[in-house]
């Protein structure tokens, strides 16, 4: 392991399934994924069966308040500790260079361990690594009793820097063809593909450093974002696995009293990517409402008056088509019911996205009682087909252009929760490397 605290990353030591192990049934997509399709968990669930796999070793969010919950808590930590004295798990003590291929885009990465000591999920932190969205305090107890007595961490949290010149991650592509294959398959489910390079070079090494200090450089980045130093240097942001980085920090401030600065939870491993990564891009995250009692549309139209219209849409084509037509000075949305599809357009709005117009609204209807639950949906097909069921209501909403995300996270703080997402549902992280967690 190598520490480098003027960035807030170490260079951990990773652990990875053994040679004999069938990676495409050892790694799983991140387990707050298909939360509202139970189906696509029982599919993974029947491929994988009793095989090594990071099934095991997470708990899959759909999970959440069935009798399965508390079983699977107590199983994980003792599977962890299995395949650790199985000797299912190989280390490696270097970068890891990633490539995820799905849809006709490549995703590159480096696996870092990041500093828990230089990240603050409060809203309006002014720390190195700050989170993008706000963080619900009530979703970290599941994922906390897990965690607290674990062995090993098995990331989903791809953490973004704003490198324009992508020389962080751009200088280890281009000589990736010199670097070592350790792993290099197709995921399940129609998830394209994963490889991953060990990044054996020192120089290349010390340059992924060099160039994350060139980008916290002062000099360097209150120019380039046209802030104050009272808006502090923020180097990482936390694209993906917010609430698992906030859990990682919560244990960490709990055990920190008793096992002093070197304990290896002080750090959380992550995936780093480019926001200008040609690969990545920024997905809305829809809204579900289930069993809604009060008309959503008459909800709408009293809180808006006069600054909302609803027009009425002929196919589900013609409403995304709409949503995504960029007008100055509104939000476009889209309002999915049984019967009926809706475009929704609010003038003179106060916020800076349509999330921000729209999801104050949602919670007070939620807890109101007019809903029974909201869900949080990625991709087209799933907001369209719950939304339309019997009783629910769907809201579709557009993408966050992500050149404006680091700006926008430095002035006003982290973005209402859920507003974007790396990617659709299937194209998300899947478990492969883990890191120890205790001494």
């Amino acid at each position: 392991m190598k520490n480098f605290p003027q960035v807030g990353v170490q260079i951990p030591t990773t652990y990875l399934p053994v040679k004999d192990i069938n990676p495409t049934k050892w790694a799983v997509i991140a387990c707050d994924q298909f939360t509202s399709q139970p189906e696509y968990w029982e599919k993974v669930a029947e491929l994988v069966g009793e095989s090594p796999s990071t099934l095991h070793l997470t708990l899959p969010e759909v999970m959440l308040g069935t009798p399965e919950e508390q079983e699977r808590v107590h199983t994980i930590n003792s599977r962890m500790h299995q395949y650790l004295t199985d000797g299912l798990l190989s280390p490696v003590n270097r970068i890891i260079y990633v490539e995820r291929s799905v849809d006709g885009k490549t995703r590159r990465g480096l696996m870092l361990a990041l500093d828990l000591e230089k990240y603050d999920f409060s809203r309006g932190s002014q720390s190195l690594v700050r989170a993008t969205e706000g963080t619900i305090l009530d979703r970290l107890p599941p994922r906390i009793r897990i965690r607290k007595d674990a062995p090993l961490e098995f990331p989903h949290i791809l953490v973004l820097i704003d490198d324009p010149k992508d020389r962080v991650i751009g200088t280890i592509s281009e000589k990736k063809e010199g670097l070592p294959v350790i792993y290099d398959f197709d995921l399940m489910m129609n998830s394209g593909h994963l490889t991953g390079r060990l990044v054996d070079d020192d120089t290349l090494e010390n340059g992924v450093i060099h160039n994350l200090e060139l980008l916290s450089r002062p000099d360097v980045f209150y120019p380039k974002y046209k802030v104050s130093p009272n808006n502090g240097i923020l180097l990482f942001a936390v694209g993906d696995g917010n609430h698992s980085l906030a859990t990682a920090k919560a244990i960490w401030e709990d055990l920190k009293p008793t096992v002093g600065m070197d304990h290896p939870a002080r750090y959380a491993l992550v995936e780093i990517e480019n926001i200008h990564d040609d690969g990545l891009v920024f997905e809305p995250i829809h809204r579900v409402l289930f069993n809604t009692k009060l008309d959503v549309k008459q909800v709408l139209y009293d809180h808006f008056g006069g600054n909302l219209t609803l027009e009425k849409v002929n196919s589900q084509d013609e409403l995304i088509k709409n949503v995504k037509k960029e007008v100055k000075g509104s939000h476009r949305f889209g309002l999915i019911k049984a019967n009926e599809l809706l475009l929704g357009i609010i003038t003179h709005p106060i916020a800076n996205l349509a999330v921000g117009s729209l999801q104050p609204i949602l919670d007070r209807y939620v807890k109101e009682g007019n809903a029974t639950s909201i869900d949080y949906v990625h991709g087209d097909e799933a907001v369209f087909t719950l939304g339309r069921q019997p009783g629910n209501s769907g809201i579709y909403l557009p993408a966050m252009p992500k050149d404006e995300l680091f700006r926008t996270v430095l002035l006003d703080g982290a973005l209402p929760r859920k507003t974007f997402s790396m990617g659709e549902a299937h194209e998300k992280r899947f478990y492969m490397e883990a890191r120890k967690i205790v001494p």
